[in-house]
């Protein structure tokens, strides 16, 4: 098993910044791609971004890229999810997800996750 807590979610105005932590504990933490997923009222769960077990290998939506950076430190067993330029509609509950096996394409899938943690709020206003 693998526990998953985010963090760092809250109301921040259009165009500002967040932060988002996730902080795992179980199994030992390099052995899992992580992914970051959002969902929004009366939508389907997307992802956000992801990245592979060593870092060196991410993927990112469309709309995000330019704009979000996630990354992870093993010594921390916590994957972050830098967001910047923030939009209304990117006001969304956001997941932080493990999966055991990745790969670019299987990043953006969320059944391809195993393990999902209880997520967080991020509320972007106009």
């Amino acid at each position: 098993q693998v526990q998953l807590v985010e963090s760092g979610g809250g109301l921040v105005q259009a165009g500002g910044s967040l932060r988002l932590s996730c902080a795992a504990s179980g199994r030992t933490f390099s052995n899992y791609a992580m992914g970051w997923f959002r969902q929004a009222p009366g939508k389907e769960r997307g992802v956000v971004a992801s990245i592979n077990w060593s870092g060196r290998s991410t993927y990112y939506t469309d709309s995000v890229k330019g704009r979000v950076t996630i990354s992870r430190d093993n010594a921390k067993n916590t994957v972050y999810l830098q967001m910047n330029s923030l939009k209304p509609e990117e006001t969304a509950v956001y997941y932080c997800a493990a999966a055991a096996d990745w790969t670019l394409y299987s990043a953006r899938y969320s059944y391809n996750y195993e393990y999902w943690g209880q997520g967080t709020q991020v509320t972007v206003s106009s």
